[in-house]
Parts: C-alpha cells; structure tokens; sequence
C-alpha cells in the first residue's frame, strides 16, 4: 500500500494562494488515480478534485473549478494542488488520496484506498 503525507497547508488571507502537495512512498504513483478531499469542522469529507494516471485528465467539484489546480509528477512521485483566489469557505483539512484501480477518476472517497493524514488550510477574511 502507498503511504501519503501532505505538505504545504498553513493560514492565508482571503484572496490569497496555498500550494499543497502529497508525497509517496512504498509504491510508484504512476498507476494510482489521485485525489483531493477535504473536510470542514463539523461538516462530511468532500471531494475537490481528482487526476488521472497521466495527468492528462482532471476532475474539479463546483466549488473550486477555476481557482485549484491539481497537478502530479510521476517522475518524483507526488501530486499538487494550487489553489488561488481561496476563500474563508475553503476553510478545512485537506486530504491527499490514492485510487489503486486506476481506471476512472471518482468524486466518491471510498473509492480511494490510501490516504494522509491531512494538513490544515485556514482561510481568514
């Protein structure tokens, strides 16, 4: 099983940017789809977006589409999320995720089988 940890969480202002990223160990990531969930005091675990094996597809919720980007390098096995313009509502844990079917890019958390320990991103106004 991959082992995940994330990086890069911290407080920001509103309006401001964060990078996260996610790095593997114990297995390449290549043949994983990757996700991005995250989780809000009181609130369910939310998906906020997938990529898959390549890179070459994406899959955003509605919430941050036009402001994060995921991105991954298989060459140094990690994966990245850019997010821009954040808002006090993204507000949460953040949670790097691995799919080992690799097939479909899912939205569902329980199709994802490894996960980190999450990294806070607190968004003031």
């Amino acid at each position: 099983q991959v082992q995940l940890g994330e990086s890069g969480g911290g407080l920001v202002q509103a309006g401001g940017s964060l990078r996260l990223s996610c790095a593997a160990s114990g297995r390449t990531l290549s043949s994983y789809v990757m996700g991005w969930f995250r989780q809000a005091p009181g609130k369910e675990r939310e998906f906020v977006t997938a990529i898959g094996r390549t890179g070459g597809n994406t899959l955003y919720s509605d919430s941050v589409k036009g402001r994060f980007t995921i991105s991954r390098d298989n060459a140094k096995n990690a994966v990245h999320l850019q997010m821009n313009s954040l808002k006090p509502e993204d507000t949460a844990v953040y949670y790097c995720a691995a799919d080992r079917r690799g097939t479909t890019m899912s939205r569902r958390s329980y199709n994802y089988d490894s996960w980190g320990q999450g990294t806070q991103v607190t968004v003031s106004s």
